[in-house]
């Protein structure tokens, strides 16, 4: 009897090691994901608000030209969805007149994995009319 313990040894082990390591790569995995669709989610939003910022700094625009473009290009993205807030207006800077798009939104995160509060803001210098 002795004999068919040494024969069996790791008969077995494998499957005690899956079940130990798969959790520990899931965790990892979804970190991972986490964190890339973060970095998707601020780096769109961000691109938005600047480009917003452009559209209300043409001669002749006012701010809510650059809400009107930033909500357009959010609409239908996957940043679209997390957006609260969309505010412009205009300001000074250095002596120099810009306008300033600001975007508060929610990161979609799961769990209660860190902060999910973010803001984010474009600025383009203002135009002259004449």
């Amino acid at each position: 009897m002795h004999r068919r313990f040494a024969e069996r040894g790791d008969q077995g082990s494998a499957v005690v090691e899956f079940v130990l390591v798969v959790p520990l790569l899931l965790v990892v995995a979804v970190g991972v994901l986490q964190v890339a669709l973060a970095l998707h989610v601020r780096s769109t939003l961000t691109s938005a608000a600047a480009e917003g910022a452009r559209a209300a700094s043409l001669a002749g625009a006012d701010p809510a030209a650059g809400v009107r473009r930033t909500r357009g290009l959010l609409d239908g993205s996957v940043a679209g969805g997390v957006v609260r807030d969309v505010t412009a207006r205009g300001s000074v800077v250095d002596g120099l007149p810009v306008v300033e798009v600001r975007i508060d939104a929610t990161l979609p995160l799961v769990g209660l994995l860190g902060l999910t509060a973010m803001s984010v803001e474009g600025h383009a210098l203002q135009e002259g009319v004449g």
